[in-house]
């Protein structure tokens, strides 16, 4: 009897388990791709598991992985900072690619001197930098925006993104924008051919390597700067302004009428209190999500999300030095997401 009884609670003990598991299972989504904006997307991520009860496991390997993934199928959605170029969505003829905004995000300048002063950089200078054709702080380009700071004479050490990076289209965009000696000799892309410099994975990894080498220059979101502690330059803009990364300058950037598609680069900006290195970040995804076993569940819970994430968790945004989608940002994804199917029928029932 006792034996009977052990088993029947047994037996009951794991089919609860093996609901919880399932249940569980029925309720995670998957994400791979971008660091720019991992530091939000990991609080955004958070906050959601807490208020749905879904989790959302996002892995921050850079934006060239987070495209790669997707088009395998291997992902419920990736990150880029790239958007995918007319020749990476042919790779999807059948089942066309979305993207939507997500945030807006700074490429800042940061570096490694003595009491890490302020620095203003031209965009000369700093293609000179990066081209490897000004090698030591205290060169005229610099120290002529600078004359008020004693540079030293240190040999320059370039810090570049290793991996296929959306923080590296943004940058390389902006200098093939700003440098024709740049654009003829490197050009912009997510994996790059640097003239000179030593390379870090990821935006932690550059930044890491700016604190460990004194003299060192590199790239990073702005969040990563921050986070840090480390000092980031303004930069003259296209209106001949030294603009400092900030809230306001990049929404001053990001203030432009957006494709239907969200696809644009808004580097170089022509708003005159505009940051130039700034950029919209994506989240990718598929229209039709019945392919590979998906289930319907799953596709309800992927437009869920993402409507969340450009309603509900903006409010989040300027925390983490990001700033918010403008209105008519939101508009536009908003349509987008509500073209979503499954089996050609809409996911979103709003």
């Amino acid at each position: 009897m006792k034996y009977k009884l052990w088993s029947i609670v047994y037996t009951a003990s794991l089919l609860l388990f093996l609901g919880t598991l399932s249940a569980g299972g029925e309720r995670e989504l998957t994400g791979a791709g971008a660091t720019f904006p991992y530091p939000l997307y990991s609080k955004w991520f958070d906050i959601y598991h807490t208020e749905t009860g879904v989790k959302v496991n996002y892995q921050a390997i850079g934006s060239g992985g987070g495209i790669r993934q997707l088009l395998n199928k291997t992902i419920d959605f990736g990150g880029t900072d790239a958007f995918m170029s007319d020749r990476e969505m042919a790779k999807s003829p059948d089942n066309p690619i979305l993207h939507i905004p997500t945030c807006l995000g700074a490429v800042v300048i940061t570096y490694n001197l003595p009491g890490n002063p302020e620095l203003k950089l031209s965009p000369e200078a700093l293609a000179g930098i990066f081209l490897g054709k000004i090698i030591r702080w205290n060169d005229p380009a610099i120290q002529k925006t600078n004359p008020e700071i004693k540079l030293p004479s240190w040999k320059i050490a370039v810090i570049h993104r290793s991996d296929g990076s959306g923080t590296t289209f943004v940058f390389s965009d902006y200098l093939s924008k700003i440098s024709r000696d740049w654009m003829l000799k490197v050009g912009k892309g997510k994996a790059l051919r640097w003239p000179v410099g030593i390379g870090g994975k990821g935006n932690p990894g550059v930044a890491a390597l700016i604190r460990q080498i004194r003299g060192s220059i590199g790239y990073v979101e702005l969040a990563y700067a921050e986070q840090n502690g480390l000092p980031y330059a303004s930069i003259k803009n296209k209106s001949g302004k030294f603009i400092k990364p900030t809230l306001q300058s990049i929404s001053a950037a990001g203030n432009v009428d957006l494709p239907d598609d969200t696809r644009t680069s808004i580097t170089d900006t022509p708003a005159p209190e505009g940051y130039p290195i700034s950029s919209f970040s994506w989240i990718i995804f598929y229209r039709e999500q019945n392919y590979s076993g998906r289930d319907p569940a799953t596709a309800r819970e992927l437009v869920n999300l993402l409507w969340w994430t450009i309603h509900q968790g903006q409010q989040y945004n300027e925390d983490l030095l990001y700033a918010k989608l403008p209105p008519g940002a939101v508009k536009k994804a908003e349509r987008i997401i509500k073209s979503v199917t499954y089996n050609g029928k809409p996911v979103l029932k709003k």
